[in-house]
């Protein structure tokens, strides 16, 4: 996704000197900002980095904070971001299921300026998660593997591969339950 979403950016002409001669070469033109939400999103945030290796980086610490009622809402803990105004914002997280964390973490990133462009990337999206992200951020570019119709009483995306987090490090001890 990485490569697509470079095809989009802006670059501009040098002039590049080689022992053979000068060569015309394209370089990026944009300041690159990867954001990517913990825990989940980090071998993405990852992957991002191995084509865009010399961009800045932003992270948020959300997750649900799950009610004894079967609803939730969306914490944030942790958020740190370069200046982002005038940059391209990439954020990332392997699933968007109702799109709340992400739509709080755009905000959030928000506090550090006001982006260029805003790109965000997800593996399997819901249906309903793009819709509330759209809605949110109608000017954003959405990039996907795949989108899922359902979604469960509780928000999982049916389908979907499970826990990112837990496929990635392992099943947490505490999982926000109150």
């Amino acid at each position: 996704m990485a490569y697509e979403i470079s095809k989009k950016l802006r670059y501009e002409s040098i002039q590049t000197v080689t022992p053979l001669g000068v060569a015309e070469c394209m370089t990026l033109n944009d300041d690159i900002v990867l954001s990517t939400i913990l825990r989940a999103g980090l071998p993405m945030h990852d992957g991002m980095l191995s084509v865009f290796d010399r961009a800045e980086n932003a992270f948020v610490s959300a997750y649900r904070s799950n009610h004894k009622d079967g609803t939730f809402e969306i914490s944030l803990e942790y958020i740190t971001s370069p200046e982002l105004d005038n940059k391209v914002l990439i954020i990332c997280d392997p699933m968007l299921a109702t799109g709340a964390s992400m739509v709080k973490s755009i905000k959030a990133l928000m506090e550090y300026g006001t982006p260029r462009e805003i790109h965000i990337v997800a593996i399997i999206a819901s249906s309903a998660g793009l819709e509330y992200v759209n809605l949110a951020f109608p000017e954003a570019n959405i990039w996907i593997g795949h989108e899922d119709e359902e979604l469960t009483a509780r928000s999982y995306i049916v389908p979907g591969l499970g826990d990112a987090g837990d496929l990635a490090y392992g099943k947490k001890t505490y999982d926000g339950e109150e």
